[in-house]
């Protein structure tokens, strides 16, 4: 409504402007009487009423568009044509920075009370987030916010800087709205990302006006985190929101060495609303090894009891597992996230299988690394619909691959997922996917007379 009322005051600003300019326009029948220079100056006060004209209206709808997600312009117009323009990885970078910087559209319409749910003891206001792998580095997190995700998970984060394996590293898979990365766990690391988080949370603390001593005793922390937020204010800053922070391990750390793991809950748990131990990234050599039983067990324990004795106030902790396990795999990990006591999963990560289904050429198909986006959809489903029978339900299930529609996101809820995050279908299609999918789903629950808490599992009831 704001910016309406600002659109239109700015053309009734330029129609009084040209109103002026052409009541100061000789008459006719006065036209003799008035030097060539007279006429020169009216043609010109009318050609600047016309021009003002142009330009507050071309700004203002270029203004609408560029802060309204759901602007068709991106989806028709902007997406496409970054594609034709940039490769893959450089669109991803030039994202962020414009994101960062202020440049991102915002949803100002509020989420529909049916997208609600409360989770480990946490409401969100939709169950649509953004995964890990778009902020890596923590870059936008606000910008991201505003977009109107749910929650928004950062990383992943290494605990020292890496850049990863060499370029190009990132492809586009047009044909199948898929995309196949080996970024390689590129991050700035630990340190880099917590002052970036820490300082954050001092812009809060400041523009808020939390009490001096709150900010002082943050400040002692042996971390350097603030952590002085009232019981209320979700590391997201948001009401309703949340913020995640996805840690990953070093490529040259030992495989068995789970102190990259450990330190990461250490340094950068204070200033997460949830933790996630990534260990299914297919481009780190022996990450998926830990997805076995007996080294699984050991990191999550060690994980917990860190979050334990440094954190205060226990972000939930989830594991990421990649689509490719198998039944074993699967039942080991679902007996080992109860056995430790772990909060949560996220289902799932890249798949290094290649889907016969791909229609994509052959010459980008074969590329190595991990396949995101509609292909992985059937294969992180069904773990999803797998793993939620094999815990009766217990463990609260993230799911992610293939979602860019309403459709995939209540799928996704029937099988067993409490929430789901999409990514890959946010760099293919622009912004529009986030505020499009909270629509439909609020349109189709509405429809059917549900909230979305009531979809999750139900296809494993009798019923519903």
């Amino acid at each position: 409504m704001a910016l309406l009322l600002r659109t239109r005051l700015q053309l009734a600003v330029a129609r009084s402007r040209i109103s002026r300019a052409l009541v100061a326009a000789p008459k006719p029948s006065q036209r003799s009487n008035y030097s060539s220079t007279s006429s020169t100056k009216s043609s010109s006060s009318l050609g600047l009423g016309l021009t003002l004209l142009g330009v507050t209206t071309v700004g203002a709808l270029g203004f609408f568009y560029l802060n309204n997600p759901r602007a068709s312009l991106y989806k028709i117009v902007a997406m496409p044509t970054i594609h034709a323009v940039l490769d893959g990885e450089s669109a991803h970078r030039l994202a962020i920075l414009m994101a960062k910087n202020g440049i991102s559209p915002h949803d100002r319409v509020p989420d529909d009370p049916v997208l609600s749910v409360k989770v480990w003891g946490k409401t969100f206001s939709n169950p649509v987030g953004l995964a890990a792998g778009c902020d890596k580095h923590a870059e936008a997190i606000d910008a991201m916010l505003a977009v109107g995700f749910g929650f928004v998970e950062v990383g992943s984060v290494t605990p020292k800087p890496q850049l990863g394996n060499p370029r190009p590293r990132m492809f586009r898979l047009h044909a199948d709205n898929a995309v196949i990365n080996r970024y390689g766990f590129n991050s700035e690391g630990h340190d880099a990302v917590s002052a970036r988080l820490r300082e954050r949370l001092r812009r809060y603390i400041y523009t808020h006006q939390i009490p001096a001593a709150a900010v002082e005793a943050a400040q002692k922390d042996s971390y350097g985190a603030s952590v002085a937020l009232p019981e209320n204010v979700p590391r997201a800053l948001v009401e309703n929101k949340l913020l995640g922070i996805n840690l990953g391990k070093n490529k040259l750390s030992p495989a068995d060495d789970d102190d990259d793991y450990v330190e990461g809950v250490r340094k950068l748990g204070p200033m997460a609303d949830y933790v996630v131990v990534n260990i299914s990234s297919p481009n780190t050599p022996g990450l998926r090894a830990l997805q076995r039983r007996e080294p699984l067990e050991r990191l999550l324990k060690n994980v917990k009891a860190a979050r334990d004795a440094e954190l205060p106030h226990r972000p939930p902790l989830l594991v990421k597992i990649a689509p490719d396990v198998d039944d074993e795999q699967l039942q080991d990990v679902a007996a080992v996230i109860q056995s430790v006591g772990f909060d949560g999963i996220v289902i799932s990560n890249t798949t290094i299988s290649r889907p016969k289904t791909l229609k994509s050429e052959y010459k980008i198909t074969k590329e190595v690394g991990g396949l995101s986006g509609a292909p992985v959809f059937p294969l992180a489903l069904e773990t999803v619909r797998k793993f939620y029978s094999l815990t009766k339900g217990a463990v609260p299930i993230v799911g992610c691959g293939g979602v860019r529609s309403a459709d995939e996101a209540i799928s996704f809820a029937r099988a067993g997922a409490t929430l789901v995050q999409l990514y890959t279908s946010f760099g293919m299609e622009g912004p529009g996917v986030v505020a499009d999918t909270k629509d439909e789903l609020t349109r189709r629950l509405k429809a059917m007379g549900v909230r979305w808490t009531d979809l999750v599992g139900s296809d494993h009831k009798t019923g519903i």
